[in-house]
């Protein structure tokens, strides 16, 4: 948690500790073992407020900032990586495209449904072929002769809930490839014909969080559905995007605490040579390491958070919190594995987990080099 946590923060957090001791720890292996997405959590996760932290009260939400929404990711990361990302995608994605471009009429008929948790939402741009290339994204949406509907064909990949969910935001082409401003966002209910989800990942890690394909075949959406202009598709893409980060941040920074916190306790009960492995040097000067650079981690995460929350550009901020929070992750999971030792590698100790679980936050929401991509634009321009 940030240097000073509000009473908000702090509340939250408990809230979360407290629901995950009883909701989420008996459960979770057997959910990673089987790659079960537990939708039930998340229901209750929204009678919590906390699939809605950044939506209005108007809309049925928390009303909350990012300072608020980081505490609540990264806490519910520290336990279970997988419920984490869940409820950050549903929130800054879905749910935060939503709410930053969509008409009124369009978030009077969504948010209540999403913030409540009574609706999971997913939100897709990537592409088999493309990933971050989205300019040259193949899933087109044609006009129809009536002029009133659009038909959508194509695939979309790795999209978080993409058969659980009840709603996707769906960006596609509707001009010329290539062009940023040729891209829309559309508001796809599941259930309407020619739209549905193909396989399901298999996954090294964040094994509960539900990875699927949508598939589009002669998907017929009304003009009524396209969020904001068309063409604005891509623009818009951009700007969740940075919130994106944000949450990826939180996740990675959550997952970092977990697995320093899990090592710290270990190395104080363990004993080697008739004391705790703790009293080596060898332990403690990675423990150092590990939670300086957590802290650091923090640091950039709730700064970035803060800047949002008073409406400042976080392009350049939200892209250093998940490149340097995410990078934390993996090394403090991989040096908690080392400190567990042989049961580091077991799946009766917590360690093996967090390091499957943190390489993910290298990759989602771009890569390690995509955010360095955007940090040296930024800092060149």
């Amino acid at each position: 948690m940030e240097a000073v946590a509000t009473e908000n923060q702090t509340m939250i957090a408990q809230m979360v500790r407290d629901f995950g001791a009883q909701h989420i720890k008996p459960n979770m292996m057997k959910w990673d073992d089987s790659q079960e997405f537990p939708i039930e959590i998340f229901h209750k996760l929204g009678e919590l407020g906390l699939m809605g932290v950044l939506v209005p009260t108007q809309y049925g939400g928390s009303g909350f900032g990012y300072s608020e929404y980081v505490t609540a990711i990264a806490e519910l990361s520290k336990i279970d990586g997988s419920i984490g990302l869940s409820m950050a995608a549903h929130n800054s994605l879905c749910t935060g495209h939503i709410l930053q471009h969509a008409s009124e009429e369009q978030k009077q008929k969504y948010l209540p449904k999403l913030a409540s948790g009574e609706w999971i939402g997913a939100w897709g741009l990537t592409e088999p072929n493309t990933g971050s290339d989205a300019g040259n994204m193949r899933t087109t949406a044609v006009l129809d002769e009536s002029g009133e509907n659009y038909i959508i064909n194509g695939a979309k990949n790795f999209i978080t809930h993409g058969k659980s969910g009840n709603v996707a935001v769906v960006i596609v082409r509707t001009g010329e490839v290539g062009d940023s401003h040729g891209m829309t966002a559309f508001i796809i209910e599941r259930g309407t014909p020619g739209f549905e989800a193909g396989r399901k990942e298999d996954k090294l890690g964040m094994r509960a969080s539900e990875t699927t394909e949508l598939i589009f075949t002669d998907c017929k959406v009304s003009k009524k559905n396209v969020i904001g202009k068309v063409g604005d598709g891509f623009v818009q893409s951009l700007k969740v995007l940075d919130g994106g980060r944000i949450s990826i941040a939180a996740l990675s920074l959550g997952i970092a605490q977990g697995a320093l916190e899990a090592a710290t306790k270990y190395s104080k009960e363990r004993h080697q040579f008739n004391q705790p492995i703790s009293s080596f040097q060898g332990i403690s000067f990675k423990l150092a390491d590990m939670a300086t650079e957590v802290e650091a981690a923090s640091l950039l995460t709730y700064r970035a958070a803060d800047m949002k929350d008073r409406g400042l550009n976080v392009n350049l901020e939200s892209a250093m919190a998940k490149l340097y929070a995410s990078e934390v992750a993996v090394r403090t999971a991989n040096e908690g594995v080392q400190i567990f030792g042989g049961y580091g590698y077991t799946k009766d100790y917590p360690a093996e987990k967090y390091y499957r679980d943190a390489k993910l936050c290298t990759i989602g929401e771009g890569t390690s080099e995509i955010q360095k991509l955007v940090i040296a634009r930024a800092l060149l321009k």
